[in-house]
């Protein structure tokens, strides 16, 4: 059995998917990129800001789905630059404290040019 997660304090979905599903005890959360929900904008410049909003955002879903950054036990990062990396995890880790497990990954490009995108899976049991 599935439920779909769907809040408007995190970006809509920009195409044809869910922000997030449970399925069973997890959480699997669609890739968050820096939109600030309340405007549907990039504002957010620079890669700190947009790691900042891209953590937020993800920390929306699992807040729709009942959990918080310490139920999270996996992450996938995006970042459109590795030259961000130690940026990025200054403030990565202001929010995933609890330390799951995560990969990082540099791409060649990211949705509507953005700098990083953060996706979570969280266990709810």
């Amino acid at each position: 059995m599935t439920k779909v997660i769907s809040t408007p304090t995190a970006p809509a979905a920009i195409g044809p998917y869910s922000q997030g599903i449970v399925a069973g005890d997890f959480l699997y959360a669609s890739g968050q990129i820096p939109i600030n929900p309340a405007t549907g904008q990039i504002e957010a410049e620079g890669i700190e800001a947009q790691a900042r909003q891209s953590c937020i955002n993800a920390g929306e879903i699992l807040k729709a789905a009942g959990a918080s950054f310490e139920n999270v036990v996996k992450t996938t990062c995006f970042l459109a630059d590795m030259g961000d990396f130690a940026a990025f995890n200054k403030v990565y880790e202001e929010y995933f404290i609890s330390k799951p497990a995560r990969s990082c990954v540099a791409v060649k490009e990211l949705p509507k040019g953005v700098l990083c995108e953060v996706e979570v899976i969280a266990y709810l049991g």
